[in-house]
């Protein structure tokens, strides 16, 4: 048998070789750091990425990649490694896809995206959208532009709209969801059903 001592393998740490931790020290760092964050994640996925049917695919997207990264090696800041992952993917996502629809992403200065200069068609394109969009927001009984301005435009609570307009909550919540309806008919070709508002 030879003897290995004074060759250096005795004092290396494998992981450092390139091997990867064993899958159950994973399994319980994931449970004990990752799974408690889980509420936390959701909420921002929901904050910053408006197809909510996408949504429980991120959240596995980013587990996965989160639980593969730390099979090398565990991050120090568990909650914040888990956080630029997701915006990461969030990120990869919309650029993979280049085109991102008005929906898809709730707010892009969250997420640092797009650090690209837009050209002159997307200038043109966006302004034609908002053409649209007042266009369609004229459309709109006062009331109930008045209160979907206050709640989009000014982010608004429903109880401050119902102070300022002097209103019930439940009337302002009456007057957003009608100007959904009616919005989302207008915008995408079908015709409102315009109901008297209380």
């Amino acid at each position: 048998m030879s003897n290995t001592t004074g060759s250096g393998f005795d004092d290396v740490d494998p992981l450092e070789q390139g091997a990867m931790r064993p899958a159950l020290d994973v399994d319980a760092w994931f449970e004990r750091e990752i799974l408690p964050l889980e509420a936390a994640l959701m909420q921002y996925l929901q904050h910053n990425w408006r197809n909510k049917s996408d949504i429980a695919d991120l959240r596995q997207d980013i587990y996965v990649q989160v639980y593969e990264a730390a099979r090398k090696d565990l991050p120090d800041s568990p909650k914040a490694f888990l956080f630029a992952s997701a915006r990461h993917l969030l990120i990869r996502r919309m650029r993979r896809e280049q085109i991102v629809p008005f929906e898809a992403v709730a707010d892009f200065d969250a997420l640092g995206a797009m650090a690209e200069v837009p050209g002159p068609e997307s200038h043109t394109i966006a302004r034609d959208e908002l053409r649209r969009l007042q266009a369609a927001l004229d459309r709109l009984p006062p009331r109930t532009r008045e209160a979907f301005v206050m709640r989009r435009v000014d982010g608004l609570s429903h109880r401050e709209i119902a102070a300022r307009m002097v209103i019930t909550e439940r009337t302002v919540k009456f007057h957003l969801a009608e100007a959904g309806t009616m919005l989302a008919d207008i915008l995408f070709g079908e015709h409102p059903d315009i109901r008297k508002s209380p």
